[in-house]
């Protein structure tokens, strides 16, 4: 005999539908081991968990590249902006601009060894050396996409031994020693304002018109130290007169509060000197370096004296009311 078959849609197989499996949950999934937990709602959060040690892993792993290190090493790594707000770790620094940061660096120390020693002509010349290639840093930099954070703080701290500490101890042991106390406190003073003046500006680079310097600048504050320096060396100049004394106090003085200040100075960024000019303005500057050649220190003094003074006269200009 043939045994009978219960066809699928029986009742017998009616019945077995309507009871729930055992190895099967409630919702009819197979179980994958845990409680609450169905194979089709496992692979996925396998794959989401494997994705996170994964991430994690790669996160280690960079981390380790750049904070792991065996014995003593000497590595910068700074972070920079790329587009699309993703920042990237970079190893290393730019050559070229910091090269020139530090010769600035180096003259403003040779400048505070000259003083040291007695020779504050050659003292005085090295703060106007470190100006030349303080102002070629950045504008290499920029000239060869070579900007960094790194180079910006470094050429702040440069700026603050070559502009402030080395001119108030250049003009300190030339002819403020003479003063006692009040001699050093105008010389801290002087290089307390460069190092506020620098603070300044690195905060409101972004904000500042970059027509204008808020403030005298730094280096134009020490071309006016070290020009006195320079000319009065070059003068023979008698430091042991107390009168000559408090007139280098004075505009020692001076420049250190035009730092700190909210006078506005030209800062002549608005010139194109890419573009092209009359063949006279070659004539001109050459001119102008050829008088300065034959007298450096009085036409150094003159130049800075007068830029250190058109802040505050050419604001008084402004403000002066119109007449009717």
């Amino acid at each position: 005999m043939v045994d009978k078959k219960t066809p699928s849609g029986g009742p017998e197989d009616t019945a077995d539908r309507s009871k729930p499996d055992s190895h099967l949950p409630p919702s009819g999934k197979a179980s994958s081991g845990k409680p609450g937990v169905t194979q089709q709602d496992n692979p996925p959060q396998e794959k989401d968990a494997g994705s996170v040690v994964n991430l994690r892993n790669s996160k280690e792993s960079d981390d380790a590249d750049i904070d792991d290190h065996d014995g003593v090493t000497f590595e910068v790594v700074e972070g920079e902006e790329l587009e699309g707000g993703k920042k990237i770790r970079r190893k290393g620094v730019y050559l070229l601009p910091n090269l020139f940061t530090t010769g600035a660096l180096f003259s403003g120390f040779y400048a505070i060894v000259a003083a040291m020693n007695g020779v504050y002509e050659h003292a005085a010349s090295a703060i106007f050396v470190a100006m030349i290639l303080d102002g070629l840093d950045g504008r290499v930099a920029r000239m060869t996409n070579t900007q960094s954070e790194f180079g910006e703080q470094y050429d702040s701290l440069s700026d603050c031994i070559s502009f402030g500490v080395a001119p108030a101890l250049v003009c300190y042991s030339w002819s403020l020693s003479t003063l006692g106390k009040f001699g050093w406190m105008i010389a801290f003073v002087y290089a307390a304002c460069a190092a506020l003046r620098l603070a300044r500006f690195n905060v409101q680079i972004d904000t500042a018109d970059k027509r204008y310097f808020t403030g005298l600048p730094s280096p134009a504050a020490a071309g006016v130290v070290a020009g006195i320096v320079w000319f009065g060396t070059n003068q023979q100049v008698d430091v042991a007169d107390s009168t000559i004394s408090f007139l280098v106090a004075a505009f020692t003085a001076f420049s250190a509060v035009m730092m700190v200040s909210n006078v506005k100075y030209n800062s002549f960024k608005q010139l194109d000197f890419k573009g092209r000019v009359p063949f006279i303005a070659i004539l001109a500057v050459v001119l102008v370096l050829a008088v300065i050649s034959t007298y450096p220190s009085g036409m150094l003094l003159a130049i800075f004296l007068i830029y250190a003074l058109s802040g505050p006269l050419l604001s008084f200009w402004r403000k002066k009311p119109a007449k009717v």
